[in-house]
């Protein structure tokens, strides 16, 4: 039970790095949007717009995993929050001015300091993934001693393992963001973007793979541990799957299939996030394991049923927000700027299926727990489940019925 919070953790790492990456890297984007007021204004508009519906959905990511450690993992937190406190200050700070930023932004098209609002925009999009990477890079190069404060409040992040993972970071954004806006450029039909982006891709792709590649060497040299457990084992195995994934995605890109490279690429930099773990495991910090960390018994199930619940609610939310957004429901303006018609709205069909899919899932989970859990909140939360199963039911059953009518 003490590593179940902990894959929760992984996952959500992996959901952020990908999806959030993405977010910063096009955001980097901005900054380089090359020469030419019509191109420079195309990128920056191209990038802006397919982060629109989705960019504050990724911070929930990084909330998930933030309460998950500190509740699953109190030691642990207080250990890594305080001695890293610096970068993570700063992380959240670039966070403020992005969204300051990025909101601002639309309100002041033309107006004077419009300029300098993108030029904000852009470094904070570049400085919070730095900043994150070193606090990656941190834990990882065992800097970070159990205790309050106990590692030094410099070195601890700027050290050339972290130094390394935080440019990586910067570097992976880049990369994600240029597969998914070239795939993006192609369905809304615009093919200059579709072009500039699929370069920008090959390019960023190559210098994320050199990142990486330094990082193995930097590590081999700054923190032999880390390195033993990424040539070796299940992290040897993790290393190798991301750099085949990120020579697919290399190799996708060239020849345009930009459907699966977003997916390739996704892997390639979720797999950095595994490989990590798997090179550190058992050991969360020096000296501490993860069964060592985790809070007591009952504290550990109340964040698992927690978890589960709320996957019920979040998840098909996600997955509906992300399946309209690829499909291009969301981006009408987008579509009529470069003379492609709109998108149809989700047919009835679809939400039907969607409906059926939720309640399926509802009663296998709501039966599941029922039969399984003990009497008590586990066993509350399957009856729920199994209400909303029904109440969906019913609600299909009345609507079919009157359809028919």
């Amino acid at each position: 039970m003490a590593e179940i919070p902990m894959v929760f953790i992984l996952a959500g790492l992996a959901a952020y790095t990908v999806l959030a990456g993405a977010d910063f890297g096009a955001g980097l984007w901005t900054l380089f949007a090359g020469r030419g007021e019509a191109g420079h204004s195309a990128i920056r508009h191209h990038a802006r717009h397919a982060m629109g519906p989705v960019w504050e959905a990724n911070h929930v990511w990084l909330i998930f995993v933030l309460v998950v450690c500190w509740t699953a993992y109190p030691v642990a937190f207080g250990s890594i929050t305080s001695t890293l406190a610096v970068p993570l200050f700063v992380a959240a700070v670039g966070i403020i001015l992005r969204g300051f930023a990025y909101a601002l932004r639309g309100q002041i098209e033309g107006a004077v300091g419009e300029r300098a609002i993108e030029y904000l925009f852009a470094v904070s999009s570049m400085l919070t993934p730095f900043a994150l990477g070193t606090v990656a890079g941190g834990i990882a190069s065992g800097r970070v001693p159990v205790g309050n404060a106990a590692g030094d409040l410099v070195t601890s992040w700027l050290n050339p393992t972290s130094i390394l993972i935080g440019g990586l970071a910067v570097a992976a954004g880049g990369y994600l963001a240029a597969v998914y806006l070239a795939a993006d450029a192609r369905r809304v039909g615009s093919w200059a973007l579709e072009r500039d982006f699929r370069t920008r891709a090959l390019v960023a792709g190559c210098c994320a793979g050199a990142f990486a590649l330094a990082g193995l060497i930097v590590v081999r040299f700054d923190a032999p541990s880390l390195f033993a457990g990424l040539t070796s084992g299940g992290g040897n195995v993790m290393v190798a799957i991301s750099g085949a994934a990120g020579v697919a995605t290399l190799m996708l890109v060239w020849r345009e299939r930009f459907g699966l490279a977003r997916a390739s690429a996704a892997l390639a930099v979720a797999a950095i996030v595994a490989g990590w773990a798997l090179a550190q495991s058992p050991l969360l910090l020096p000296g501490l394991t993860v069964q060592q960390a985790a809070a007591g018994r009952s504290t550990l199930l109340a964040v698992i049923v927690a978890v589960a619940g709320g996957a019920i609610v979040l998840l098909p939310s996600l997955v509906l927000l992300f399946r309209l957004f690829l499909r291009g429901v969301l981006d009408h303006g987008a579509a009529a700027d470069v003379g492609v018609p709109s998108p149809p709205a989700l047919t009835r069909r679809t939400r039907r299926r969607l409906l059926e899919g939720f309640a399926a899932a509802m009663l296998v989970i709501g039966g599941g727990l029922a039969v399984l859990a003990d009497p008590g909140l586990v066993l509350g939360l399957g009856v729920v489940c199994l209400l909303a199963c029904a109440v969906v039911t019913f609600a299909l059953v009345a609507v079919e019925s009157d359809s028919e009518t």
